[in-house]
């Protein structure tokens, strides 16, 4: 595919824009839009996925590139004349472990590379005024990172109390009003602005049905998990730095990746008064704190727990929980392990996946399934955590053994001929550590 080269000129653009944030962090942006020529279009293009599945209008990455100058030449002068016109958003569903279903939304390439030229702007300015605790969705940093952080933080500001907090549907619901005022704080270019309102109101394709949501972020929209940065930026780590952490009595910390945040606290009162308050800070900006799933856990370390506590002592953070273990020499730690409702949703998964391609031949089906386990093993592979790949690795073999057997003439296959006659052949990765965490 007619991919391009990183260019220089738009790398020394965006440097000098965030040299300009970083010495200016009062300084409001009101002339951003029309540095966005054919050359920011064409570097958008290069830092586009191009394997996402095709929007509306049926448009894949690869026919897009084929003419790609007269495209980007296109879009430059619609979006400069103010005729580019935002696609619907092609939204699909995904069930989830509860039975529930998530969103999927499919924009159309053109909006893609649109938004990722305005993310690329706007990030130069925003990064220089992120916190180091926000994690989500920046470049340069992982849920890895965020995770290892946390128990860093844990141990440094003596922590004893955990609020696990949780928005509800935050991405659903994001009040577009608040947004831009929000933007305003910072960037206020209404070319910028525009472009934004534009993604914002696209409306979603279902079906045939045509809706246009008055709130939320475009889904699987370029933009978004910058938009949510920005939002959360003012709505919750500004407000935690400069309002709530100088009035806690003891230590605490945040840490947050996009719309999931831990906040940490050394005195059970400051906790119970942050709990407190959450809910009502984010009632200011039309956002809900789920009073069910957010929860105050007793996070002391056992030999100092009284023995009658009821409460909760672990909580789940990205798709680990997090728990006091004794190490190997006897001393109490934080530990981690790849939470139950992972485990579950990925063996459901993978069992699936056996039974509807069952037919496949073995070489392919051997080829998909080492391909699904090493990017667990990518994931969940952290120090301390080999157990739980194991108990993944031998239910993969278990589904794996049990609808291949469903191709033999009997419906069954056994242990010793599956590990003689396929495993042999077709050996599935072992659990290995990736991350030392």
């Amino acid at each position: 595919m007619g991919d391009t080269q990183k260019s220089p000129t738009i790398s020394t653009k965006l440097h000098q824009i965030a040299q300009q944030a970083k010495e200016h962090p009062d300084r409001i942006f009101i002339s951003l839009a029309h540095l966005m020529d054919v050359d920011f279009l064409r570097e958008g293009f290069r830092r586009t996925r191009k394997d996402g599945a095709s929007g509306v209008d049926g448009i894949t990455a690869e026919e897009y590139s084929r003419d790609l100058e007269g495209n980007l030449t296109s879009l430059h002068t619609r979006m400069r004349e103010g005729r580019y016109r935002a696609q619907p958003v092609k939204r699909g569903w995904i069930t989830k472990e509860d039975g529930s279903q998530r969103p999927l939304g499919m924009p159309v390439f053109e909006d893609k590379i649109a938004q990722r030229t305005v993310s690329m702007l706007m990030s130069a300015v925003y990064e220089q005024d992120f916190y180091d605790f926000s994690y989500g969705f920046r470049e340069g940093r992982s849920p890895h990172q965020a995770i290892a952080a946390l128990r860093e933080q844990c141990y440094r500001e003596n922590t004893h109390w955990i609020i696990d907090a949780d928005i509800t549907k935050f991405f659903d619901n994001l009040d577009h009003g608040n947004l831009r005022e929000l933007i305003r704080k910072r960037i206020n270019d209404g070319g910028i602005i525009r472009l934004i309102g534009k993604w914002l109101n696209a409306g979603v394709l279902e079906g045939a049905d045509l809706s246009y949501p008055d709130k939320g972020t475009p889904q699987g929209g370029v933009i978004s998990p910058l938009l949510a940065n920005i939002f959360l930026h003012y709505v919750l780590d500004e407000w935690y730095v400069k309002e709530i952490k100088p009035r806690l009595k003891g230590r605490s910390f945040l840490i947050r990746f996009a719309d999931d945040f831990i906040i940490g606290c050394e005195s059970e009162e400051d906790a119970r008064r942050i709990m407190a308050v959450l809910p009502k800070r984010f009632a200011r900006f039309k956002l809900t704190i789920h009073p069910e799933k957010t929860k105050l856990v007793d996070f002391r370390s056992p030999q100092w727990r009284r023995k009658t506590a009821t409460s909760k002592h672990t909580f789940d953070f990205l798709g680990f929980t997090h728990y006091w273990g004794k190490s190997r020499n006897g001393k109490w730690v934080i530990k981690r392990k790849t939470a139950s409702k992972r485990i579950r949703r990925t063996l459901k998964s993978i069992w699936q996946w056996c039974y509807e391609n069952r037919h496949w031949s073995l070489p392919e089906q051997h080829r998909i399934l080492s391909s699904k386990l090493r990017g667990h093993y990518n994931y969940y592979g952290i120090r301390g955590n080999y157990k739980m790949l194991e108990v993944v690795y031998e239910q993969v073999l278990y589904s794996w053994k049990r609808w291949l057997g469903r191709r033999h003439r009997d419906g069954f296959i056994s242990w010793e001929d599956f590990q003689s006659k396929i495993l042999q052949v077709f050996p599935l990765p072992l659990p290995r550590v990736v991350h030392l965490i």
